[in-house]
């Protein structure tokens, strides 16, 4: 499915006031995960307070233990302190990697602003080798903006 066939889901899913918006994002996580084949693990992760971590909110895909990641450590811990995407093509290339799976090969991770500050992301695993493109980047920051209006 394209982008372009998704972005009006994720606004009707996002826009459904009748339901919370942990149900609306697990919704969107859930549509990533089924529509884009390389998509194998979507979440979202929300500053945890005034912590300096990251807190695992509505995802789709297997199970994670990394509910807490700590500002600075792996990928998503990076992202929310350098405020930038971050997209890993090769997961074993990266030293400060957090492992979720043996069976992901990369990693795309997205910030997410309210009012200019980030408060959270949208993390992508993915079993294939380098699959995502400047349009997975593209797409996923109009998730976190079309998000980020019902936050």
């Amino acid at each position: 499915m394209t982008f372009d066939v998704l972005k009006p889901q994720v606004t009707n899913i996002l826009s459904d006031s009748g339901k919370s918006v942990d149900e609306r994002l697990t919704e969107v996580c859930s549509l990533l995960r089924n529509s884009i084949d390389y998509y194998d693990w979507v979440g979202f992760y929300f500053k945890n307070g005034d912590k300096e971590e990251l807190k695992l909110g509505p995802y789709a895909g297997d199970p994670t233990d990394h509910t807490i990641i700590p500002f600075g450590k792996g990928i998503c811990g990076q992202v929310a302190v350098s405020n930038q995407n971050f997209v890993v093509p090769d997961v074993k290339a990266q030293n400060n990697y957090i492992a979720c799976s043996i069976h992901v090969k990369a990693e795309i991770v997205i910030p997410l602003f309210v009012n200019n500050e980030n408060i959270g992301q949208i993390d992508i695993d993915s079993h294939t080798a380098d699959p995502f493109s400047a349009q997975d980047e593209e797409f996923l920051q109009f998730v976190n903006q079309s998000v980020a209006g019902i936050l």
